[in-house]
């Protein structure tokens, strides 16, 4: 099983943060770091200040070494694909082939709203979505000269501008994340190079990655070709106690007023949580579902010692 930690940094992380939590992860020996891509704040308090996800992570492609970098994922409404294919080529460049990219539908509308920026109904997200991949798959596979024309967005005589290709890679690394029902079934088998599955039970990942392994072979592609992962959040302590303390910061830093035991329980089937031995428990569950990966949701990532932590109980 691989690991890396999921960050979500529109909690209102600074910069300074966000790479404290990736330097931490790195030094503790953790195979990835990821960050969402929101620009609203939440769990928690409003009007928290935000970052963007791929500036953020140029700079911490310069100031990490060794760790793997991503964005978990981006809405197709944020970006135009072409210019975004040249975002990802250049900070994959400036990591040295350690970028990630997630690209998903999106969902939050109302951070869409204080931004001005379209929000068009789910199945005219999913056609931008199917676009968007083409183009930018296009854009790092293709011949000089290819060309698309869609609905949403059009590219004619393309040039690749050199080669990207980084350790005998074609291209970075793509993730396409969601709950892995048909539409994006047939998405991930014809452009990903991993699914993630958001945070589900060990049955319902089990069910989402046969999805996925079924639209392979439709396409004609070896299902094994693919990474399985899946999100879930983590929180993990020594001993029981501090557990309890770590659910009490979480519960303050989410505003939420949940009874702490309640809250516990309403999450043990789904969160990698506990004690090192039961938060292994959970990670062998998702790992006899078919997850090859999973990516660790930390919703306290100014808690550094948790940080380390989990590199003790999974690097």
């Amino acid at each position: 099983m691989r690991f890396a930690l999921m960050t979500e940094p529109q909690q209102g992380l600074t910069y300074e943060e966000i790479l404290a939590a990736a330097r931490t992860a790195e030094e503790a020996g953790i195979e990835g770091f990821f960050r969402s891509d929101h620009f609203s704040s939440f769990p928690g308090a409003s009007g928290l200040p935000t970052t963007d996800a791929w500036t953020t992570l140029a700079g911490l492609a310069r100031e990490t070494s060794r760790i793997r970098l991503g964005v978990l994922v981006s809405p197709v409404t944020f970006r135009i694909p072409g210019s975004f294919a040249k975002v990802i080529q250049t900070a994959d460049e400036m990591s040295g082939g350690r970028i990630e990219a997630g690209f998903g539908a999106g969902w939050n509308d109302e951070e869409h709203a204080q931004l001005g920026i379209p929000f068009p109904p789910i199945d005219e997200r999913y056609d931008m979505l199917e676009e968007e991949l083409t183009i930018i798959h296009g854009l790092w596979t293709e011949p000089d000269g290819w060309g698309f024309s869609g609905r949403h967005w059009q590219v004619r005589d393309t040039r690749r501008h050199g080669e990207i290709a980084r350790g005998g890679r074609r291209h970075p690394h793509i993730l396409v994340g969601g709950a892995g029902k048909r539409r994006l079934a047939r998405l991930v088998a014809r452009f990903a190079d991993e699914f993630n599955l958001n945070s589900a039970a060990p049955d319902a990942a089990a069910e989402a990655f046969e999805r996925i392994r079924d639209a392979c072979r439709e396409v004609g592609r070896d299902p094994d070709e693919l990474v399985y992962s899946a999100m879930t959040g983590v929180l993990v302590a020594e001993t029981a106690t501090e557990l309890g303390d770590r659910v009490s910061q979480l519960l303050e830093a989410i505003g939420s007023k949940d009874d702490a035991q309640q809250w516990l329980a309403a999450r043990r089937s789904r969160w990698v949580m506990g004690t090192p031995d039961e938060a292994w428990e959970r990670v062998r569950s998702m790992e006899a579902a078919g997850a090859q990966r999973i990516m660790l949701q930390d919703m306290l990532p100014r808690d550094l010692d948790q940080i380390r932590l989990i590199g003790r109980i999974f690097a």
